[in-house]
């Protein structure tokens, strides 16, 4: 922003200091004289003046009297916190709600104290959204619950929840989804649109369709992430069509796919730990199949006592590990490895102590014989060639294929859902979750921001994402956009043009990629778009999962040419060096040669 003559301080434009003319021609020095097209002149100047008559508005300073009535009082608290303390509109709503209905607040805690003692642990925030859920079917908009023209309508729908709902629908869960605690779940605000879909039941049960459709939109819900980010505007979107579709968890799980793809690929579980949803979904599995315990023995769902709640325990014990000649716990990618979900097993507390630091082989070797389905049951390899410690990282690929494929058909086999159902998400909402393995946010394709001055580098980083997608599951990458989010749009890049626009970026960057991986790659394996965001352009590329590697060739410090190979890491796109490139190959393309 230092560098972009479009960026003023509004204070110099109050003081006068700064006027359009002084913006114009800073833009033409910067573009070497040439004059600005005369619209564009015009579009600075008319926000210049915007800007200046800003100052003939009249501002209105509202006066409480000292003597307030209970509902002044909360406005009067409302009001001072919206400036002090940072309270969530749920509690600012609850707080206006205790002001028409006296007793909610208690009747609220009694209900959670209730639930806490079956598992299902909430704050009083939870409740609000349910309520505006139910009442108002939205997720934002907590104002919509301050007047008192709400009351009766909500003490009869919290009746409702209270007696019949929330029991009807975490005993569901329970039961069909397996979720013995609110731990388990990464984002329990997707339990709203569950709440309310059967709330409107006439009946307020929902039949065995019905219940499979929503289990399998929870599931996913959780691995990718649905309401990490943009919480109250997913859940408008969500809930208006738990309101008005036939098939809500049919066309609420399209939109999930359309951000994220819905099959897990064996690379998702590459270093991740157990706060990563996927573990939560390893344990809601093992439960459905029955698993047990592997050293008790006990079923993982059994109603147990504190003696035998469950806990996550290292298959190879990380001590062993650590210990080892083959693992280095100060490089952060041995640590990740070692602490991988792959590495985990269910256990009861009990066991977890007993089993303490034993080699894998030997533990292993002893369930087989005392239990022989357990492995099986919690997708552990059976070939006893993978329980060595210098067989550590092959045990834990053959874990990761082997769950990703019973995982997978798990979730595919839960219900058969409406193919043809047509959605439309945000792209708004697609950069509020982001950067992560399927998109990636890049500034510039060829004007480098902090040297202002074009660089030929922005151009191999472009390239360099687009071959990382291609050798990885394919993704989304969007140009003119920050790390951050915030939205940049085109113009630096289009000054650097012979006409400043769309057409000529495209016909520029479909030119970098022919060159570097053949017209073939280029008219086949990406589609580009220029959506309008913030009212600036962006660009946005759609880069298909490969059928062959792509090499791309760089310039090395030494002024050589050099052929790498990139793969996406995370949110980012990283290079293997000549070992990790042939492995690799070898396990993603090998089923196309």
């Amino acid at each position: 922003m230092e560098n972009d003559p479009t960026w003023v301080d509004i204070t110099e434009i109050f003081k006068g200091n700064v006027r359009t003319r002084d913006i114009i021609d800073s833009l033409e020095a910067r573009n070497e004289g040439e004059r600005l097209p005369r619209d564009r002149e015009n579009k600075i100047d008319d926000n210049i003046e915007s800007i200046k008559r800003i100052r003939e508005r009249e501002f209105l300073e509202q006066v409480i009297p000292a003597k307030a009535t209970i509902k002044e009082a909360i406005d009067i608290f409302y009001i001072v916190n919206s400036s002090g303390v940072n309270l969530t509109d749920a509690e600012l709503a609850l707080a206006q709600i205790s002001g028409y209905w006296p007793k909610a607040r208690e009747e609220f805690k009694s209900k959670l104290d209730d639930l806490k003692a079956k598992g299902w642990v909430f704050n009083l925030d939870f409740i609000v959204y349910a309520l505006l859920a139910t009442v108002h079917k939205q997720g934002s908009k907590m104002e919509k619950l301050h007047t008192s023209d709400n009351k009766e309508k909500i003490k009869e729908v919290w009746k409702k929840l209270d007696n019949t709902v929330l029991d009807y629908t975490f005993n569901l869960l329970q039961s069909q989804a397996y979720i013995d605690h609110t731990d388990e779940i990464n984002s329990v605000y997707a339990l709203i649109p569950i709440i309310t879909y059967v709330y409107l039941k006439p009946t307020n049960k929902l039949s065995e369709e019905e219940i499979k459709k929503v289990v399998k939109w929870f599931y996913y819900s959780q691995i990718r992430f649905r309401y990490i980010s943009q919480l109250q505007q997913k859940l408008d979107k969500d809930l208006k069509i738990v309101a008005n579709s036939q098939s809500p968890f049919d066309e609420m799980l399209k939109m999930i796919e359309e951000e994220r793809p819905l099959e897990i690929k064996s690379s998702e579980f590459v270093g991740r730990d157990i706060r990563h949803p996927l573990f939560s979904l390893m344990r809601w599995y093992f439960k459905s199949q029955g698993a047990v315990c592997l050293g008790t023995g006990l079923q993982l769902r059994r109603n147990m006592g504190k003696k035998y709640e469950l806990e996550r325990d290292h298959i190879f014990a990380y001590s062993v590990l650590r210990d080892s000649e083959y693992f280095d716990m100060s490089d952060r990618f041995d640590y990740a490895l070692a602490q991988e979900i792959t590495n985990r097993a269910i256990l009861t507390s009990t066991e977890n102590r007993k089993k303490s630091a034993k080699f894998a082989d030997v533990y292993l070797s002893q369930v087989k014989e005392e239990f022989p389905n357990a492995l099986k049951l919690q997708c552990i390899p059976e070939n006893e060639e993978l329980w060595k410690i210098e067989n550590y990282k092959k045990f834990l690929q053959a874990r990761r294929e082997l769950l990703t494929e019973k995982l997978n058909y798990y979730l595919n086999n839960i219900s058969i859902t409406n193919e043809n159902i047509k959605t439309e998400i945000d792209l708004e909402e697609i950069i509020e979750t982001g950067e992560h393995t399927f998109l990636e946010f890049k500034s510039t394709m060829r004007w480098n921001l902090r040297e202002a001055r074009q660089d030929k580098k922005m151009e191999e980083i472009i390239l360099k994402s687009i071959a990382a997608f291609n050798n990885s599951e394919g993704g989304k990458l969007l140009i003119g956009v920050t790390d951050d989010g915030e939205i940049l749009g085109l113009q630096d890049d289009y000054n650097t043009l012979k006409e400043a626009n769309k057409d000529h970026f495209e016909l520029h960057l479909r030119n970098i990629v022919n060159n570097a991986y053949g017209k073939d790659f280029a008219t086949t394996q990406i589609t580009v778009g220029f959506p309008v965001i913030e009212e600036a352009e962006i660009c946005e590329i759609d880069v298909k999962p490969g059928t062959k590697p792509l090499f791309l060739e760089v310039i090395s410090k030494n002024g050589q040419k050099q052929k790498k190979f990139f793969v996406r890491s995370g949110n980012s796109s990283q290079d293997l060096d000549i070992a990790e490139t042939a492995e690799y190959v070898k396990r993603r393309f090998e089923k196309n040669e």
